[in-house]
């Protein structure tokens, strides 16, 4: 008996499920869908395979929350194989307020990519629920919006435009985003299209307004794309424009990118359900993977394999050149996770300094500062001997930040994806570094969150450290605070 006692403690320990990001229950997950608020809680849905590893095949499985960090798992909603089409693919879901789609007022309704029975097509099928979310029923085994004979025409996002008073959808078709409107949530006519460049297929489509701090509402497209062979990231594209319900006008063709990692990648954006105003901000979340190497985790010992990014805050910010972004920021409720705190507030360093706090699972806050330094920043989970580590910093000569994860265990067994890059405005001579560490993940937020990088780490258990570290000179960091988290699950 108390061997049996130990065995349970020590795999509890062991175990390489996140403390306090979002994580499929078991088995697989992998693209969320746009949560929606109601009945006093967010609904979310997400890809989800029962018969992984030796099978295939997604459907939509539920989980509520009231803070958008505890979750409550409720179950497959949308099964997989249920009709003659193939398994359910990504879509969006709606409140349905005004009964437009006829199945009742405030009936939930899916529209989702499934593979047609005759050939695999992918076209769009409409499933609808009168139990408040829990089941979707099948409208109709014949697709709602045929496949018009392009090889990806998938991932509907739908919206309602007040102003109008119709449904509209974008929807991916490989490098364009094609644009619809309904108004019963049925028929779907074409109104325009968005072309994109150098980013490869786009998917998972994002399209809504926010209003800017200095007032200016703008229109916002996004799109989970590939720029890896333009040195661009492979996580979420967006554009700020102009969108007149037809046609989407960008203000600029490049995309800004909301993720510099490697690992946030079918992003959905998504309004705060108990604020009034709807345009000031909005959350933002992932699924923290990617495609080149979908399998490799370590959670797979522990009977699962999928998990997301911590909900983001996002904000649309006007900046010194008059271009609009968006920033992001870790939401304000991670921080009842708070069981400890260390704080310094004044370290020098002049090559590095190992801090005498260790942790594995916390929040680090840091105002960095330097004045002749080269390179400056953070190793953190280092290992005891100082081999392994993941290195977080400012390349100042070269202007530009980095996440490096070489020196740890991590999913690309290639080796070629690495580090991340984004630019840095170095004359600045500080910056605020927020990072988010967990078993298996690595987030970081710089400044107001103009940059984030969002990466899979997978470190040994027991390497905890943290350094701080500045080359070719001395760095100030100020305001260093560690919030330990306790866990979700």
């Amino acid at each position: 008996m108390d061997k049996k006692i130990n065995k349970s403690v020590t795999n509890s320990k062991l175990t390489s499920r996140p403390v306090y990001h979002f994580s499929t229950p078991d088995k697989w997950k992998n693209d969320p869908q746009r949560p929606i608020y109601f009945d006093g809680k967010y609904h979310y849905y997400y890809l989800y395979n029962r018969d992984y590893p030796s099978g295939n095949g997604t459907e939509w499985r539920h989980a509520t929350s009231q803070d958008l960090v505890h979750w409550k798992d409720e179950g497959v909603a949308i099964p997989k194989y249920t009709n003659k089409n193939g398994d359910i693919w990504s879509g969006s879901v709606i409140v349905d307020q005004k009964n437009t789609g006829g199945f009742g007022k405030g009936a939930i309704v899916a529209i989702v990519t499934q593979p047609s029975a005759d050939g695999g097509k992918q076209e769009q099928y409409l499933w609808y629920s009168t139990d408040k979310g829990k089941t979707f029923k099948s409208y109709s085994d014949h697709p709602i919006m045929p496949n018009p004979g392009t090889k990806d025409f998938r991932d509907p996002k739908i919206i309602w435009d007040n102003q109008s008073g119709k449904w509209m959808m974008a929807l991916a078709e490989g490098t364009k985003i094609g644009f619809y409107e309904s108004h019963n949530l049925k028929e779907w006519h074409y109104t325009g299209g968005f072309f994109t460049q150098n980013i490869g297929v786009v998917e998972c489509p994002d399209l809504f307004m926010m209003r800017a701090n200095d007032g200016t509402y703008k229109w916002v497209l996004g799109a989970s794309a590939n720029g890896k062979s333009i040195g661009k990231p492979n996580t979420y594209a967006y554009w700020i424009g102009n969108y007149n319900g037809k046609d989407f006008i960008a203000d600029h063709s490049e995309p800004h990118w909301l993720d510099y990692g490697f690992d946030w990648y079918a992003g959905v954006t998504f309004e705060d359900g108990k604020s009034r105003n709807k345009f000031d901000k909005r959350y933002a979340l992932a699924w923290i993977n990617n495609w080149d190497y979908p399998n490799n985790t370590p959670t797979l010992q522990d009977g699962f394999n999928g998990g997301d990014s911590i909900v983001r805050q996002i904000k649309l910010k006007k900046q010194d050149d008059d271009a609009y972004i968006l920033t992001s920021q870790p939401i304000e409720a991670l921080n009842q996770l708070t069981f400890s705190t260390n704080h310094f507030k004044h370290i020098e360093v002049n090559g590095s300094k190992t801090l005498k706090v260790k942790g594995d699972v916390y929040q680090l806050d840091a105002d960095i500062s330097w004045s002749d330094a080269k390179n400056v920043g953070l190793r953190i989970r280092e290992s005891t001997d100082k081999t392994r580590h993941i290195d977080v910093g400012f390349f100042i000569q070269d202007h530009f930040s980095y996440v490096n994860r070489a020196f740890t265990d991590q999913p690309d067994k290639s080796n070629k994806y690495v580090e991340n890059k984004a630019p840095l405005d170095a004359s600045k001579k500080k910056v605020h570094l927020k990072v988010l560490v967990d078993k298996t993940s690595i987030e970081v937020f710089i400044d107001d969150g103009n940059v984030t990088y969002s990466n899979e780490v997978f470190p040994h258990l027991n390497d905890k450290g943290i350094t701080l570290f500045s080359e070719g000179g001395t760095s100030t960091f100020k305001n260093v605070v560690i919030k330990h988290f306790r866990s979700i699950n």
